[in-house]
């Protein structure tokens, strides 16, 4: 049996761990809401943004661009966006594991990822997969240059035939209790054809543009991809905070149960002990 020294060394402890996680719990739920917003932010933004594209496409003859093309996927890079640090439950770990079932399902394509986040990249580093890019340490101060940044090779290298096919995996924001892995297909872009009923009420509008239709949807195209890029870096960010927010919650409730039932066994063993005690003292008095 434990001695109650030890006991109360261990409750200590548990109780500053306690104190840790809870702490960070804070810290992930203020950097959540943050996260939260630009995350919320940028859904109607992009949305608008396609909404402008379609517009756009209702006339324009015949719409043209290198990030329209479509092609057989026989070299296809993957944006794989995880955390740069840990104790987030699940959330590292969803991602890595969709990846590893995206590589297994297209095994016999040509692979190159590009690993956005700490614990992607060593994951990934330990195994055999291409790595053509890599991006750390950029969640803590994330803007839209990242996304930019992220974009400008990705973009380059389809329009030049260089890749087939882009495609972004990463954990969608839900809810504070709940997020989504996402694989989704980045380029090629779709075309942006409306639904008839919102073609026919984009050409009631009546536009006035100072450039061509055709150059305003060409120099949109690439922008387009920056913010779904962006939006993805922001879901992820969010996703995150909340995983370790709840991570965190559920550490500091087991670590409280923890305490409550060291405490119980304490109390246990000093009323063992009085008892002993006072056993030897009326057996030596007896004897007496």
């Amino acid at each position: 049996m434990p001695s109650l020294i030890d006991m109360r060394r261990r409750i200590r402890s548990v109780r500053s761990t306690q104190q840790i996680t809870k702490a960070m719990k804070m810290i992930s739920a203020a950097r959540l809401r943050r996260a939260q917003e630009r995350a919320f932010e940028a859904r109607p933004y992009a949305n608008l943004l396609q909404e402008v594209l379609e517009s756009l496409v209702a006339r324009v003859e015949s719409p043209r661009h290198p990030l329209l093309v479509r092609r057989t996927e026989e070299r296809i890079r993957v944006l794989v966006l995880s955390g740069d640090r840990g104790l987030c439950g699940a959330f590292n770990t969803n991602v890595i594991r969709a990846t590893e079932r995206f590589l297994e399902e297209h095994r016999s394509q040509q692979m190159e990822l590009a690993l956005i986040g700490r614990k992607a990249r060593d994951y990934f580093r330990r195994r055999t997969t291409s790595i053509h890019q890599e991006f750390v340490n950029i969640f803590s101060h994330l803007d839209f240059h990242h996304a930019r940044e992220i974009s400008a090779d990705v973009i380059s290298s389809y329009a030049e035939s260089n890749t087939d096919a882009v495609y972004l995996i990463y954990n969608e924001f839900k809810s504070m209790l709940s997020q989504r892995v996402v694989v989704k297909r980045l380029l090629p872009l779709a075309g942006f054809q409306p639904p008839p009923e919102r073609a026919a009420a984009f050409l009631k509008v009546d536009y006035i543009y100072e450039q061509p239709p055709q150059e305003i949807y060409d120099s949109l195209l690439p922008k387009y991809v920056e913010i779904l890029t962006f939006r993805a870096l922001l879901e992820s960010a969010a996703a995150e905070h909340a995983a370790r927010m709840t991570a965190m919650d559920s550490a500091t409730n087991n670590a409280g149960e923890m305490i409550e039932s060291l405490t119980l066994t304490m109390n246990r063993v000093r009323q063992a002990t009085i008892t002993k005690e006072l056993i030897e003292v009326v057996s030596g008095a007896a004897v007496q």
